[in-house]
């Protein structure tokens, strides 16, 4: 499925939107509790969505400067943005929530159509145009908003979006054609089954977490 840079910066927008609803709604006593994510809290979760605005505005200034400028130092500091979770307090994550996002929204605000074509290189080695980052910031907002586990479905997002993370998940996966079990199942539920997450579709193959 072919996607526009305008479609999704798009997605984007909403699901920075619909992910930090979610974070309000949280209790501050439930930040602690698990997520479908082997071995994340949702502390860990939301950690991982704030640093990886931060990472991704690291592509973006890359883009607007031409000065190379990975989104990761290393694994290691990959991994030290998610570990800082746990030790935040609800109020904290929030507050970097909502202020990485902003700050990534208003660098991407300022490229150039020019710059926009810049290309950079994403965390697994892949080089791409810069428009690709609006793309990959939308995954995050819009997946780990399904894994807050606040009553946000699938079901909730876009179709145009679903449609276009099925098409990415397949490919990235590796599967040239649906498995039979699969092939008729609800667009929401399917984007689930994709990406590893819960669904409700009977027999279907068992999938690992997709990002």
């Amino acid at each position: 499925m072919s996607r526009s840079l305008a479609d999704s910066r798009r997605w984007m927008t909403l699901g920075t939107e619909v992910i930090a609803d979610a974070a309000s709604r949280l209790d501050d006593e439930s930040f602690d509790a698990a997520t479908p994510l082997p071995g994340w809290t949702r502390k860990h979760l939301l950690a991982h969505v704030a640093s990886n605005a931060e990472a991704i505005g690291h592509l973006i200034h890359w883009a607007a400067t031409g000065v190379e400028t990975p989104m990761y130092a290393s694994a290691d500091d990959r991994a030290a943005g998610i570990a800082k979770g746990p030790t935040m307090s609800p109020t904290e994550l929030r507050s970097w929530l909502s202020s990485s996002a902003e700050c990534l929204g208003a660098a991407m605000g300022q490229l150039t159509q020019e710059q926009w074509q810049q290309q950079v290189v994403t965390a697994q080695g892949r080089t791409v145009p810069a428009t690709e980052t609006p793309w990959m910031r939308a995954r995050e907002v819009c997946v780990h908003s399904v894994d807050l586990a606040v009553g946000i479905g699938f079901a909730d997002l876009p179709d145009d979006f679903n449609r276009a993370l099925c098409a990415d998940i397949q490919g990235k996966r590796g599967l040239a054609h649906l498995p039979p079990e699969v092939a008729d199942a609800p667009l929401p539920q399917l984007t689930a089954w994709l990406a590893g997450r819960p669904h409700t579709i009977p027999d279907a193959p068992e999938l690992a977490p997709w990002l």
